[in-house]
This record gives structure tokens, sequence and C-alpha cells, in this order.
């Protein structure tokens, strides 16, 4: 395992940098030293990491979010408050109705099957957006009107839906049927999630307060409480719906709402763990890419993937309509919107798994996915977001 992790971090520094010069973002350096060292090439991964690559992942995701918490302007979210909300649920329910409407003719599977693959791919990778927009916030891109803020919100809560509609979907497809109360979940998940985040960073604001010590001790113990955070919500599935993920950001945002200037030292400490997190995330997600399944797929498979996304960018326009952004504004909301790579990853080969006869066209799909929107989603926000925001002043 030390061996694999020599190479995940070497290689994937490496590619990384050498995609930089290239002036791509450095992920797709990444992705591809992942796909190089897995399975699909040169296979130097040990089993014993590809059994927990994804915990490696989810505590990569865990880091970003927590330090997304503590950077997120909540005024300026408010500013945007009907988009803010719509974001979280509407462009994936068109990316979902679009691929219902095109994979039965490009793919063809059946109705169910398609509206799988959907939620499957319906999901924007936090791991790709929440940095980029972590970066346009601390350079003053478009903040005076909440924009960052308002892609990094809502491409935190899109997941938790589409999740939600892929148990449903996927339930149905193996005969158990679908739940209303599942549907009736997301919202309560959502709203539980933040007020147990928002909570406890209050808490831990007071603490911080009180008894002083080490930055680094901070953020040993704000990881430690985002990964109960996460655990709380495997352990409480059934029972009560929770989103461990967006509680791990309230806690950010609850800091910093009630100790600004710890949020900012915590900030820059969790900036320094995302260099290696980061590295180990995209290749990871590389490593999970298997190019046969990809290959087979051939070009229909790259049509309904792109033919959703169109519905996606159909969606997010709807949502930001009214907003008062100028159409450069939102052209960049539809481009942040575009990537996907760590949900599809995690769930991609679920319906595999499960012995669902659609389970091999949607691994094949969310591999497509990945391959195609993350490296083309990350190479369209690193570029245009100097073109298509005005800087604050």
């Amino acid at each position: 395992m030390l061996t694999s992790l020599a190479y995940i971090l070497l290689l994937g520094l490496l590619l990384g940098a050498l995609a930089g010069k290239l002036r791509l973002p450095p992920l797709i350096g990444m992705i591809a030293a992942g796909i190089l060292l897995g399975p699909s090439c040169l296979n130097l991964l040990s089993d014993s990491l590809l059994n927990i690559s994804a915990d490696l992942r989810q505590l990569a995701l865990i880091i970003i979010l927590t330090r997304a918490g503590l950077t997120l302007d909540v005024a300026a979210l408010k500013r945007v408050d009907r988009p803010a909300v719509l974001m979280c649920f509407l462009p994936a329910c068109f990316e979902i109705a679009g691929m219902v409407l095109l994979a039965p003719r490009l793919l063809g599977v059946s109705v169910l099957d398609a509206a799988i693959i959907g939620a499957v791919v319906g999901a924007v990778s936090p791991a790709v957006i929440v940095p980029r927009m972590i970066k346009v916030t601390e350079e003053g891109w478009g903040t005076d009107k909440g924009i960052p803020q308002l892609v990094l919100a809502g491409a935190s809560v899109d997941d938790v839906f589409v999740i939600v509609m892929f148990t449903m979907f996927t339930g149905l497809a193996s005969g158990q049927g679908a739940s209303p109360i599942t549907l009736a979940g997301v919202p309560v998940s959502i709203v539980s999630g933040a007020l147990v985040g928002l909570g406890l960073g209050a808490v831990l604001a007071a603490f911080f307060k009180k008894f002083h010590m080490r930055d680094s001790v901070k953020v040993v113990i704000l990881l430690s409480l985002a990964f109960l955070l996460v655990a709380a919500e495997d352990a409480l599935e059934g029972l009560f719906p929770f989103s461990g993920l967006l509680a791990v950001m309230g806690m950010g945002v609850g800091l910093q709402r009630f100790r600004g200037e710890v949020a900012v030292r915590l900030s820059a400490k969790f900036s320094k763990l995302w260099v290696a997190a980061e590295v180990a995330l995209f290749v990871l997600v590389g490593a999970a890419v298997d190019l046969k399944y990809a290959a087979a797929a051939g070009a229909a498979a790259v049509l309904a993937v792109l033919g959703a996304l169109c519905f996606r960018a159909l969606g997010v326009v709807i949502c930001v309509a009214g907003s008062g952004f100028s159409r450069k504004e939102k052209l960049f909301c539809v481009l942040s919107y575009l990537p996907k790579a760590t949900v599809q990853a995690a769930i991609g080969g679920v319906p595999l798994a499960m012995g669902l006869g659609c389970g091999q066209i949607v691994l094949t799909v969310a591999v497509v996915a990945i391959l195609v929107t993350a490296p083309l989603g990350a190479l369209a926000i690193d570029v245009s977001y100097k073109k298509l925001l005005t800087k604050a002043q």
C-alpha cells in the first residue's frame, strides 16, 4: 500500500504539473495518472489500497467541503435567494429527463434504465467545482453578486438530491418499489444536515474562544468531527434522513459566522491539506475508470452524455433567469455546472453489483461522463472566469 501511495502522489504531481505547463487543469494529468496506474493499464496499485479507494476519496471530499464552509459568504448567497434554491435540484432534474429522452434511442435501453443512467451522471462533482469556486471567491471575481457562492452551495446539495433519485430508480428496477417517503427525505436530509452543522460550528466557536490551542489541533478536531458527521449519515440510514457532507460544510459556515478570524486561519491550513488530498482524489478517480467499458460504449455514450448536458444547461439558465446576472455571468454558471467525477466513480458500478441488467451500460456511461466532463468542465471554468465575471472593487 505504501508503494502504491508513493506512485499515486509522485506520478499524480508529475502529470498534474505537466498538464499545468500545457495550460490545462492539473486534474487532467492526475486522472491520466490514475488510468495509467490502475487495473486498465499498468495495474501497479495494490488491492489493499483499491479496496479503500472510496473511503480515501470521501476523505478528500470532506477536506474540501470543510474548507468550503470556512470560506462560504452566506450573506452573498442570501442575495441570490431563489436561484440558490433552484440550483440545488432543477439542473439535475433536467439532465435526468434529457437522459430519459435520449438514452432509449441512442443506447437501446428502457426508460427506467435510462432514468438510472441519468441519476448516475446527473450529479456534478464538488471535488472539481468547490476548489475552483473557492479560488474564484478568493480572487474576488463575481463575489459582488454571489455567483461563486451560488455555484458552490448548489453543487454540494445537488449530490444529495441525485443520490436519493438514484436510490429510488434502482429500487424500482430491483422490484423493491419507490416510496414517496424516500423522496420526501430529500428536504429533510438537507435541512437536518445544515442545522446540525451550523449548531456544531457555533459550539466549536464558543469552545475555541474559551480554550486556547494551536490551529493545527483545531484542524484535527474539525476533521474528526467531520468524520463522525459522515459516519452518522450511514448510521441513520433508514431511520432518519441526514446529509453528513452538508453538515460538514455547515460546521465550517457556523464557525466562520461566530469566529471569523479563526475560520480564516483554519481555511489556510485546509488549503495545505488539499494539496495532497487533491492528488489522491483524482488519481483514484482515474484508477476507477475502466477503458474497456469506455471503448465499448463508442460514440453513442458520448452523444448521450453531451446531449444530457445540454438539458442541464437549460435547467441552469432557468434557475438564474431574473437573477440580475448578465449573459456572461449566466454562461459562467452553466459552464461551472458541467464537471462530473466523484459521484460517478462512487455509484457507477452499483447497478452492476446489484445484478441489474442495465449495470454494464450504466457503468460504461459513468466512465464516459468522467472522461468527457471532468477535463472539459474544469478547463471551461479555469479559462472563462476572468472573462465572464466582474472583479469586486
